[in-house]
């Protein structure tokens, strides 16, 4: 399989996979108004009319073919939603609680609350040295340059620990941020983590992942670190690396972990790494907004969708389908501290500590996405609220002081493309205050 990937010039390789959404940044959550309960899920677009004009605004203008808000409190079984729009500009199927997208990143809170499982089983530690795990990362080296090249390289001077990479402080590179001989290194050994398209894209190299995990993991550990493990907030490939350090320790295969420990027992019964062609009717498509493209064209389309095909190896960073149902209920979990109706999913410890900052002391984080702020299990935490976005516009989060549950789905590249995020913000900011107002 021969996977397209964004190529600076086009889409912006580093605002692609930009994971934090700037939601988390403000703490605008955390005095969020909750919609009345019902019985039936339904559109609260009245309660919130500056959200719902955002959302009209764009799916009118055609700039996206559809966005989707879903909105839950606390542990009720329900998500409300606002905003809407189709499948895609030429399929008049509306989008619902049940339609597929592709979340990219958003798989990496999946995958550190995984993490955070097998710290709580006893089976790894969070302060435990990958080398013991996976002994292809002992002795490694790090860049002089971060763009210079591969053989003028330093010792480094901790080991890699799983901390390291639950918070993209390992040192590790990405496709999507690495420059120079590093990122031809990168394309070179197939380290291209999610796929994005099966069909050319004009400007966009056609690169073989990696066969497996365990061989993403051994090209990776052949590269020179950017930094010094534990030292700087790198976005990295690292929790690619912690599917295959699941993979080890369990002895199973990663997807079967994830659907074992996750999926099944939160009833996520919509989130796939490879979308089965029963459900392609429900699969949105991805869009491509370019610079030199009067309007948004189609990258991945259901019925052609490169999702149709088995990956190559499951990528824990972002390769996910699901749903906005299936995604709030994992939301819900945590809300619930590991707890899903009735059902304890990972004990409450487990999510305490996943959804706590655990940087390490000291990481530097000047210049980075996370200045200011802090990084748990595979997502942002910031005061009460933990969450992360993905790739394709979408993002989620809960906030435990006001027990919402919020999660925002749309499908371009790249996410920054629009203002979407920021203009999400203000219009929660702007229904928030009015509604501050009213209740006086």
């Amino acid at each position: 399989m021969v996977s397209r990937q964004i190529d600076p010039s086009t889409l912006s390789r580093r605002a692609l996979f930009r994971g934090g959404s700037y939601l988390f940044a403000s703490g605008l959550l955390t005095s969020l108004p909750f919609v009345s309960g019902s019985l039936f899920a339904h559109d609260v677009g009245s309660s919130w009319p500056n959200l719902a004009a955002m959302a009209e605004k764009y799916i009118n203008s055609r700039k996206v073919a559809n966005l989707l808000i879903s909105i839950g409190k606390g542990q009720e079984d329900i998500s409300h939603t606002v905003g809407g729009g189709t499948l895609s500009f030429r399929n008049s199927q509306e989008v619902d609680l049940n339609t597929l997208f592709r979340i990219y990143s958003m798989t990496k809170p999946i995958t550190g609350m995984g993490t955070m499982m097998l710290i709580d089983d006893g089976r790894i530690k969070l302060d435990q040295p990958l080398a013991e795990i996976l002994p292809e990362y002992s002795n490694m080296r790090v860049l002089l340059d971060p763009e210079g090249p591969l053989d003028e390289t330093v010792p480094a001077e901790t080991p890699i620990t799983i901390r390291h990479l639950l918070t993209h402080t390992a040192g590790l590179g990405y496709v999507i941020i690495s420059k120079g001989p590093l990122l031809e290194a990168f394309y070179q050994n197939g380290l291209i983590g999610a796929p994005v398209s099966r069909f050319p894209i004009p400007g966009l190299p056609e690169i073989e992942p990696a066969p497996s995990l365990a061989e993403f993991s051994v090209r990776l550990s052949r590269l020179p670190l950017v930094a010094h493990p534990g030292k700087k907030w790198i976005y990295s490939a690292s929790i690619d690396v912690l599917g295959r350090v699941i993979e080890v320790v369990t002895g199973q295969n990663f997807e079967a972990f994830l659907l074992e420990r996750v999926f099944e027992p939160c009833g996520m019964d919509s989130t796939f790494f490879k979308v089965p062609e029963s459900e392609v009717e429900r699969l949105t498509t991805n869009y491509g907004v370019l610079d030199f493209m009067p309007r948004p064209i189609p990258i991945d389309s259901p019925s052609t969708s490169i999702f149709l095909d088995k990956p190559s190896f499951p990528s824990g960073g972002g390769g996910l389908v699901s749903s906005p149902r299936d995604y709030d209920r994992f939301l819900r979990m945590l809300m619930g501290y590991g707890k899903l109706d009735g059902r304890q999913v990972m004990s409450e410890t487990a999510v305490r500590v996943g959804i706590s900052n655990l940087l390490p002391d000291g990481a530097d984080l000047e210049g980075s996405w996370m200045q200011g702020q802090g990084h748990g299990a595979g997502g942002r935490s910031v005061g009460t609220t933990f969450g992360w976005g993905g790739a394709a516009g979408t993002l989620a989060s809960v906030d435990f002081a006001t027990s919402l549950r919020i999660g925002l789905f749309t499908q371009y590249m790249p996410s920054d493309a629009y203002p979407v995020r920021q203009e999400f913000i203000d219009a929660v900011e702007k229904d928030m205050a009015t509604l501050q107002l009213e209740h006086k």
